[in-house]
């Protein structure tokens, strides 16, 4: 059957219509093509994949890199000047109030969706002396760089801009998508075909399917994403151990596969995919749709900002609203609060081992709500961390809870460092608002949770549909955390934990035979408190600085942690003793030397991808490393260290180099 069409000067020319179809399937192939390599980056980027910048390792270095050239990359396809612009990447929630600060022409943006791949980012490009000044709209980590109780300093650049944990993978796989678009085409992603697919097979189906519990777990670890990699040290070439699941966890193949697949959906599977999601959600927060509202957001800290604002909004007359945090709370639980227009903040004490005074807080709830002691001040809303991010612990919620609403708070819990270690039963506990983050839970791609009773939230319908839209954008994202979710419950809470305690117990065994290292936190093994742990452990070691303590770490073990102050800076400094005056000085010298290193700790957080092998390695690299000889060192011996670190830094410019390669090459 032939068919005629027309030219651009208006003849006629007859193609066949089995030619048409031909060159649509090679259109599609190419699509198909450029969609393949873009998954073949971002597999490479999962390989070496942890937060970024505050960190230690071969991961977080070479994940830094390649969200710092990302940032280029963006410029370059924006055609603009790296010298003149700087980028931050942002939701289109973010993106709105980043924009209402800047003025016309200042700026210059570019979204994902513009594209062609769902991934929820835009690149707002903008020249640098219009940075705004002062505070940022939105904060919580990784947007100061100090913070005191009654101060910040604000960091400089794009981190200021982009509060919590960015959605880093999604950030690359957009900017290797730009690289693409150059190749192929500004459309070749837009041609790419949706493929269809089942949500249920796509959320509950996996070839590990037969297997649950303990096993599961074992079965699981042998599908993590860079499992086994290699790494220069300076001892050799080992494999790298990751103790940084707190900053953030890696992800397993049935968990990537949710992900890219979920990215090629119709939009119609796209919107069943969302309800889904939120009913795993649901089930395995104990919180009923019928009693709770589920909105998917950035991360955490863009969880915790829509309440802080949503409080901030309120005009109940005659009342001066409070919040009540304490001093074990991240930077993400804290920074939005006393950001918030009008409102007071109240700090609770911890004790020894880290735990908040439960008669305190009833004090200070029954001061404020029911004496009125403080004139007009009540406290609205109890927001406290689920774990704290630096000593593990657990507070009771289930009593704080209690507490909170015999005196007419609400209770927020910051649920990112318990999701993925604690069952969590919202309406048993009469938790009103709940903000984690899938990066937490082995779902790294960029999505965040909120989960509110109904009818708590007073934004209009409007900017609940654009909060929601925002957050909806990154499709991948939520398929990745429902698949997190599905296969945690497989596992069991309960098997999960056990096995952090049993590894738990390991760590602080090994580290209690280690004289010069001093333990933060629960360490007696046999304490009744120790069941209310998570896997996070933190310490110092006199001789030497945190951070040459975690970079020898890695240098001669492979192993990848986090030292400073984790965005929970107060509690850093109560527990290192910081006197005010020192306080004050760390100010002054910051304020003049930005990149001056602080005191703080180094943490070791264990997944469910860490094994006794892994804490075994621990031990001995730090035996080696607080072993080492003290005394005066001969000009040949300084002579032979320096060559080795000369070596072993080729090395490892080496090494990220490929790592880069095979992601943006």
């Amino acid at each position: 059957m032939e068919t005629t069409m027309y030219n651009n000067e208006g003849g006629a020319s007859e193609i066949s219509q089995p030619k048409q179809e031909e060159k649509d399937k090679q259109k599609n192939s190419k699509s198909e093509i450029a969609f393949a390599e873009l998954e073949r980056g971002v597999y490479a980027a999962l390989e070496t994949y942890s937060n970024v910048h505050r960190g230690s390792g071969h991961n977080s270095m070479v994940s830094s890199c390649l969200y710092d050239q990302a940032r280029n990359i963006a410029l370059e396809y924006m055609g603009l000047n790296e010298e003149k612009y700087i980028v931050v990447f942002c939701s289109s929630k973010r993106t709105k109030n980043l924009k209402s600060q800047l003025k016309p022409g200042t700026y210059q943006s570019l979204t994902s969706q513009e594209v062609g791949i769902p991934l929820g980012i835009t690149a707002v490009a903008i020249d640098k002396k219009a940075l705004p000044k002062g505070s940022p709209s939105e904060c919580g980590g990784g947007t100061a760089r100090l913070v005191a109780a009654g101060w910040v300093i604000w960091n400089n650049g794009p981190d200021k801009f982009e509060a919590g944990t960015p959605a880093i993978v999604n950030v690359i796989a957009f900017s290797k998508s730009l690289l693409l678009l150059k190749q192929y085409g500004k459309d070749i992603f837009k041609k790419l075909p949706n493929t269809d697919q089942d949500i249920k097979e796509l959320l509950y189906k996996d070839e590990l399917e037969k297997y649950s519990g303990v096993e599961l777990m074992k079965q699981l670890r042998e599908t993590l994403i860079g499992r086994g990699f290699i790494v220069p040290t300076m001892e050799g070439e080992k494999q790298f151990v990751n103790l940084d699941n707190s900053a953030s966890t890696p992800t397993f193949i049935p968990i990537w596969n949710a992900f890219r697949h979920a990215i090629r959906l119709p939009e119609q599977r796209k919107q069943d995919l969302v309800r889904e999601v939120k009913t795993i959600c649901s089930e395995i927060l104990g919180a009923p749709l019928d009693t709770y509202d589920i909105i998917f957001t950035k991360n955490t800290t863009e969880s915790i900002n829509l309440v802080s604002e949503n409080l901030a909004n309120e005009t109940e007359k005659d009342i001066d609203p409070a919040v009540l945090i304490s001093i074990l709370e991240h930077s993400s639980n804290d920074l939005p609060w006393r950001m918030a227009s009008k409102m007071s903040l109240i700090r609770l004490g911890i004790d020894a081992d880290g735990f908040i005074d439960l008669d305190e807080l009833e004090t200070n709830l029954r001061e404020h709500n029911q004496e009125h002691k403080y004139g007009k001040k009540r406290i609205k809303i109890v927001a406290i961390s689920g774990a704290s991010n630096v000593l593990g612990t657990c507070n009771d919620i289930d009593k704080i809870s209690s507490i909170t609403h015999k005196y007419g708070a609400q209770l927020l819990v910051d649920g990112a460092q318990l999701v993925a270690h604690r069952k969590v039963e919202m309406e048993k506990d009469e938790i009103d608002y709940m903000a984690f983050s899938a990066h937490k839970v082995y779902a790294p791609f960029g999505t965040g949770v909120l989960v509110v009773k109904k009818g708590l939230l007073n934004y209009n319908p409007d900017e609940i549909k654009q909060i929601e839209s925002s957050g909806e954008e990154n499709i991948g994202g939520i398929a990745s955390l429902g698949k997190a979710l599905v296969l945690l419950r497989r596992i069991g809470l309960d098997v999960i934990h056990e096995e952090e305690q049993m590894l738990t117990k390991r760590v602080l065994k090994g580290l209690s035979t280690i004289p010069s290292l001093r333990v933060f936190g629960i360490k007696d093994l046999n304490s009744p408190k120790f069941d209310q742990k998570i896997g996070v452990i933190v310490f110092e070691t006199r001789e030497i600085l945190h951070n040459k303590l975690a970079k020898e770490m890695f240098q001669k073990g492979g192993i990848g942690v986090r030292y400073g102050c984790h965005c929970s800076h107060l509690l850093i400094k109560n527990l290192l003793k910081t006197h005010p005056v020192l306080e004050q000085v760390q100010r002054a010298v910051l304020t003049v030397s930005p990149k001056t290193q602080l005191p703080g700790v180094v943490r070791v957080s264990l997944g469910i991808e860490n094994t006794e092998e892994d804490i075994d390695t621990l031990i001995d690299v730090l035996n080696k490393i607080t072993n080492q000889p003290k005394g005066k060192v001969s000009s040949d011996q300084k002579k032979a260290t320096a060559q080795v670190e000369s070596d072993f830094k080729k090395q490892l410019d080496k090494f990220s180099k490929a790592a880069i390669q095979r992601v943006y090459a």
